[in-house]
C-alpha cells in the first residue's frame, strides 16, 4: 500500500490565506509564505495554493504569490486559479509550480486539459472538481462556487481522466468549511469511476474525518480550517493516521 498524503490548501485572495464556509463567509487565516514554511516543518507532504479571487474577477494567478511560496518549500506544490489557458499554466510551472489545477477553464473548455497532458505531462495535470449534491448523485460547481452546472460530476471526472488529468482534487461543496465531515458518498463513488489518485476535500474538522475520507477510497486528503486555526499539526494527524492502520510519510 502507498503511504497517503496529508496536504494542507492555502486559499489566498487578497495575498492572505483566508477560509469559509461553501467558499463565502471568508476569514483571514495568515500570510501564505508563512503558513507554507510551518506546514512544510510540521511534515505536509505537498502544498495546494488557490487563487480563489482570482478566475470570479477575471485576472490570472498572482505569480508573485507562487513565488513567495515555492521559496519556502521543498515539497510538491500545486497551483490553481484564474487559469485559462496553456500559457497561464506555463508561466505557474516557471514560477514554482510542480502541478497544476483546473476547474472552470477545463469545464468550459476540456481541450485544455488534453493539451496539459501532452506539453507538460498528467503527472502535473490536476482536475479541481467542486461537486455539489443534486437529487440522487452530484453535480459540477465551477466560478469559485457561484455557479452550478448541472452536468453530473462522475461523468466529467470520466472524461476529464480520458482526455488526461493524473489527478482529481475532489471537493464537496456541500460539506466546504462545515465542520461535519467529508463527503464519503462521494469519495466512494468517484472512486468507483477513475483510476487516478483521487484527493479529498471538504468538511474535516479532526482526524477522524481525513481517516474515513482515506478508508472511503481517497488516496490524500486535503485540508485548511484544522491546519490553520491551530485544532490540529500536521504531524498529529499522521501519527493519528499511523495509530489506525494507514501507512503515512514520516515527518
Amino acid at each position: 500500500m502507498l503511504a497517503v498524503r496529508i496536504i494542507p490548501c492555502l486559499d489566498v485572495a487578497d495575498g492572505q490565506v483566508v477560509k469559509g464556509v461553501r467558499f463565502s463567509n471568508l476569514r483571514p487565516a495568515g500570510s501564505p509564505a508563512e503558513l507554507a514554511g510551518i506546514y512544510q516543518q510540521q511534515g505536509a507532504d505537498e502544498l495546494v495554493l488557490l487563487d480563489i479571487s482570482a478566475t470570479p474577477t477575471g485576472r490570472k494567478t498572482r505569480l508573485e504569490w507562487v513565488k513567495e511560496v515555492r521559496r519556502k518549500l521543498g515539497i510538491p506544490l500545486c497551483v490553481g486559479g484564474g487559469i485559462g489557458n496553456e500559457e497561464d499554466v506555463r508561466r505557474l510551472l516557471e514560477a514554482g509550480a510542480d502541478k497544476v489545477a483546473v476547474n472552470t477553464a477545463a469545464f468550459e473548455n476540456p481541450e485544455l486539459l488534453e493539451r496539459m497532458a501532452t506539453n507538460f505531462g498528467s503527472q502535473c495535470t490536476v482536475l479541481a472538481l467542486d461537486a455539489a449534491r443534486s437529487g440522487d448523485g452530484w453535480e459540477v460547481v465551477i466560478r469559485s462556487g457561484r455557479e452550478r452546472t448541472g452536468r453530473c460530476a462522475l461523468d466529467w471526472a470520466r472524461q476529464a481522466v480520458k482526455l488526461g488529468a493524473g489527478e482529481l482534487l475532489l471537493t464537496s461543496y456541500d460539506r466546504d468549511g462545515t465542520g461535519g465531515g467529508c463527503d464519503l458518498e462521494l469519495i466512494a463513488a468517484m472512486r468507483k469511476e477513475v483510476s487516478v489518485p483521487i484527493v479529498a476535500s471538504g468538511g474535516a474538522a479532526c482526524p477522524e474525518h481525513l481517516l474515513e475520507a482515506l478508508r472511503s477510497g481517497a488516496d490524500a486528503v486535503l485540508a485548511a480550517s484544522i491546519f490553520h486555526f491551530g485544532r490540529y499539526t500536521v504531524r498529529e494527524v499522521k501519527d493519528y493516521l499511523f495509530r489506525n492502520t494507514i501507512e503515512v510519510r514520516p515527518c
